[in-house]
Parts: C-alpha cells; structure tokens; sequence
C-alpha cells in the first residue's frame, strides 16, 4: 500500500516538474512588466499533461529509495491548443521519515523553433509536493540563450499549471 501511495505522489510531482518544460507561442507570450520581472522576461502559462510514466525501483524494496527513478513524457499544451512534447527524468535523491522525498529532475522541451531544458530539486511530502520552482539551464535554436525559471501547480495526478518566466 505504501509503495502505490509512493508511486503516485512521485508521479504527480514528477509531472509537475515536467510541466516545467514548455514553451510559448511567439505570439502569445506577455511580457513581464512587475516589479519581480527582468527586462526582456516573458511570463506565460502552460499546462503540462502526463502521457506516459514508468516508476524504475533499483533496489526493489516496497518503498521509496535512493537511487529510484520516474521517467515521464507528455503533451504541452496553451489554451488548449498543443504546442509541444516534454520528457524527462526525475532521480530520488533523498529519503526521509513519514514519506518525505527530494527529486532531482531533468527535462527537456521539444518545440516547433527549439528545445528548453529545465532542471532542479524539490521536496515531496505525504501531502504532495512542495513548491515546484525550476530553473530553465538553457536550449536550442530560438532558446538557445534561454534562462529564467518555471513554477509548477498540480491540478491533477497527470496535468501540471506552469508559469514560466523566460529570459532570453
């Protein structure tokens, strides 16, 4: 029972990480004009939907462990409308007591004018994950000087809220 509580916790957070990787259309992205944006930061949503995932338990125990591994790919959607693919890879780095867990993600974005990668750690309780925030390590043709970060809400066990603030 602990095991497939485990699994769909890491899933959903896993998820939300994954969300992090998106991307605008050009034409739809808003510039960030707060007091908490960069000049030339563009702010915009996205929903990360969970194709497919797979939970990897490298030392089979019945729960969470270092080393365990969640692999994960989905659509990215805008209004939506589907404007990419993401995939990625989340490692569980630490454990601790009352089913409490770091993952360290990596991702990837594939769009029509490039790729984003994101990449960072966050916490999962029993109660889910924490706050979501990634950073954004950088991507190819028109990212290919991207930086900034990407927050994440779950609203499901497959879809993501992401608020992602791109600097290029």
């Amino acid at each position: 029972m602990r095991h497939f509580s485990f699994k769909r916790i890491a899933l959903s957070a896993a998820t939300g990480f994954a969300a992090l990787l998106f991307c605008p259309h050009p034409a739809s992205a808003a510039t960030g004009t707060g007091s908490d944006h960069y000049p030339g930061e563009e702010v915009f949503q996205l929903t990360a939907q969970q194709t497919q995932g797979s939970f990897i338990d490298v030392d089979g125990s019945s729960g969470p462990s270092q080393g365990d591994e969640f692999v994960i790919s989905g659509n990215l959607l805008r209004g939506g409308v589907p404007v990419g693919t993401y995939s990625q890879i989340c490692t569980l780095t630490r454990t601790a007591p009352a089913d409490e867990f770091d993952l360290q993600c990596a991702a990837d974005l594939a769009l029509p004018l490039g790729q984003l990668t994101v990449q960072g750690r966050f916490t999962v309780t029993g109660a889910g994950p924490g706050n979501i925030d990634l950073a954004i390590t950088g991507g190819t043709g028109r990212y290919r000087t991207a930086h900034g970060t990407v927050h994440g809400d779950n609203v499901s066990g497959t879809e993501t809220q992401l608020t992602v603030h791109l600097i290029r």
